[in-house]
């Protein structure tokens, strides 16, 4: 059994143990779904939606730490 501890910004670093189990790299996607009590994470295989696949490297002057602080309260 692994653990992982949820920051602040509810982020979770994957144990590198279960990552290369799971074969994961940087990029892969994951859903996350809720079963009863169980939090089920999986790897999606196929693109989910190739549109926004495509745009995903035009968004990343989005995703910065001023950003973040900024909107961390909505």
């Amino acid at each position: 059994m692994e653990l992982a501890k949820i920051t602040s910004k509810g982020q979770v670093t994957i144990p590198a143990a279960i990552r290369k189990a799971a074969q994961l790299k940087e990029s892969d996607m994951l859903t996350f779904e809720i079963e009863g009590d169980h939090l089920i994470v999986r790897k999606i295989k196929a693109p989910v939606d190739v549109y926004l696949n495509g745009i995903s490297e035009t968004l990343n002057e989005w995703i910065s730490e001023e950003d973040e602080e900024a909107w961390s309260d909505l």
